[in-house]
Order: C-alpha cells, then sequence, then structure tokens
C-alpha cells in the first residue's frame, strides 16, 4: 500500500511519474475534458490545523476526478474524546484515501501504519510533501522541462516545506542552496537531511551572492508559525520570539532589491499564506518575476496525480 509521508519513501521514477500524471490532468482540464477516474470514491480530509489551499486543492481535485471529500475538523469530531489509534481506525473506515494536515507526524505516521488505506502528510511540523510536488510542477512549466531547472533557493527559516523541497530537488539532480540562519527545531528530520545530502545537490550557506547567483527559483515561507498568532494577532506568551524571529531574518526577506540585484532572471515563489512585510514584500509577490500563483493553482493538479498515483489508477 502507498502512503505519502515525507517523500523520503518515494524514488526520482515516483516523483517524475506524479509529475506526468499531473501534467497530463491539467492539459485535460484546460481543454475541457471529464477526468472521471475515481467514481464513487470518498477522500476523508482531516484537520488539525486550518488551511486555504490545501483544502480547496484536495477537495476540488476529489470532486474533478469523479469522487467526493469529507471535511473533517479535529474540534468538531471527537477525536478528543478516545484513543487516537482507535478513532483513526474507525474513521478511515469511510474512505479510500485519509488526507491528514497534523499537528504532529507521529500521529500520521501511526494511521499510515495501520495499512487501512493509503496516507497522505497533508503539513505536519515536518513534512509538506504535496506542496514541494506541486512547486516541482510549477518550475518545470515555468523552465520547459525538468532538465533546465540547474538551480533552487530556499531563504528564511529551515522547516517542514523546505525539508521536503530539499529533498526533492536533490533526488531529481537538482542544485538547492539553504539560506536559513536557523532552524525550525520541530521540523528536523535527521534521516531525510541525510538523505539529501548524500546526493551532493544540497548547499547551506547564509552568502546572499553565492546563493543567488543564476538562481532559477527562489522560494520563501513564513518565519512564524501559525501557532504564533490567535485571530491574527501575537500571542502574548510567544511576542518575544516573534520579535527575535523578525530581527534575525529581516536580512533574508525576499523582496523586489533582493532579486533585481543579485538575480533578476530568477522566479519568485512562496507556498502561501504570505505574511507581507516579513518573509516577502509586497513588491516581491507583484513583482514580473512572481508565479506564486501559479503555485496556488498547481496544488490542484498535483493533488489529483497524488491520489491516482496513491490508488494506482492508470490512464
Amino acid at each position: 500500500m502507498r502512503h505519502l509521508i515525507s517523500l523520503k519513501e518515494q524514488s526520482k521514477e515516483d516523483i517524475l511519474e506524479m509529475l506526468r500524471i499531473a501534467k497530463e490532468l491539467k492539459q485535460k482540464r484546460n481543454s475541457g475534458e471529464i477526468t472521471n477516474y475515481l467514481p464513487n470514491k470518498t477522500l476523508i480530509m482531516f484537520f488539525e490545523k486550518s488551511s486555504t489551499r490545501t483544502r480547496l486543492s484536495f477537495e476540488a481535485a476529489m470532486t474533478e476526478l469523479g469522487g467526493h471529500a469529507i471535511f473533517l475538523d479535529k474540534r468538531t469530531s471527537q477525536f478528543s474524546l478516545t484513543d487516537f489509534k482507535d478513532e483513526i481506525q474507525a474513521v478511515m473506515r469511510f474512505g479510500a484515501v485519509l488526507m491528514y494536515r497534523a499537528l504532529k507526524v507521529s500521529d500520521v505516521e501511526t494511521a499510515a501504519n495501520l495499512n487501512k488505506i493509503s496516507v497522505i502528510d497533508a503539513c505536519s511540523e515536518k513534512y509538506h510533501p504535496a506542496q514541494a510536488l506541486s512547486d516541482l510542477l510549477t518550475m518545470v512549466e515555468h523552465s520547459g522541462g525538468i532538465e533546465n531547472i540547474k538551480k533552487v533557493v530556499w531563504l528564511g527559516i529551515e522547516n517542514n516545506v523546505s525539508n521536503t523541497l530539499m529533498l526533492m530537488c536533490a533526488k531529481l539532480g537538482i542544485k538547492i542552496y539553504i539560506v536559513a540562519p536557523e532552524v525550525d527545531a520541530d521540523s528536523v528530520d535527521e534521516e531525510l537531511n541525510r538523505q539529501a545530502e548524500e546526493t551532493g545537490n544540497v548547499v547551506r550557506t547564509l552568502d546572499l551572492a553565492e546563493a543567488l547567483r543564476d538562481a532559477d527559483y527562489v522560494h520563501t515561507d513564513t518565519w512564524m508559525n501559525m501557532e504564533f498568532f490567535d485571530a491574527g494577532h501575537v500571542r502574548p506568551e510567544m511576542q518575544a520570539e516573534f520579535d527575535k524571529r523578525k530581527e534575525q531574518f529581516m536580512p533574508y526577506q525576499l523582496n523586489a532589491k533582493l532579486i533585481d540585484t543579485y538575480a533578476p532572471e530568477a522566479k519568485i515563489m512562496h507556498c502561501m499564506p504570505c505574511h507581507i512585510g516579513y518573509e516577502i514584500s509586497r513588491d516581491a509577490v507583484d513583482h514580473p518575476n512572481s508565479i506564486i500563483f501559479d503555485q496556488a493553482e498547481n496544488r490542484l493538479h498535483m493533488q489529483k496525480a497524488i491520489l491516482l498515483w496513491l490508488l494506482g489508477v492508470k490512464f
């Protein structure tokens, strides 16, 4: 049984197969062709933390594949009343795939290890494989082929999103430069780092000029976890850490001046939501090189590919 947790378990060939499926499905959608490949199949979408693109893309993907998606929120379900393993086993009886946006990847792994249905880590503290794969589709489209992607740069904090992006690029033979003055401690996976670094395709540096020189793509993500905020405001107990990160990371903000100075040909990428004035500036989001909204759309096409690949559907 296939699962998608961290990309550690996927080969280069697996990644390229999902890319192929996503490209073909996008072409079919753009030509108006019906892609009714999962009739009478149900996707269970279990959310322990909030989402915009993950929910929209997976729910729309399952609908356009002829299936159905059920949104399940931990806050309005009964997980807090019982043993997690018991409850998740019951939940999985109702679907063909479990998409799990989790606070802890250990719970995703518990669900996957039951081997009842395929499980997707749809963003945990360590991984975000659906985002990385979707970003690959976007980069391939803008480069005219994977062979034309030579150098990718990650700017800001090293975290769950950078983990899977780094490993994916490394497996595909793409150089990736990590420019991160700090690592989110919760995101550290030594095995993942070892897999990526053994390829020789990972470079860590704080030298912006070196990292950005001849870059094809520059990615960033929030410096502040969503747990820092309540109703859009910094939680009082997180204020000191918030202030520290803001000062520490501001020299690595993705902005128009940085791109125009060091990498005028590089495309600007952000997995969203964008925190304007922090990890990215308004002039970067609106820059002619920005492909951020292509990234957002491509979540839909890649989620379809993930679902079909997990279920072994051929077309």
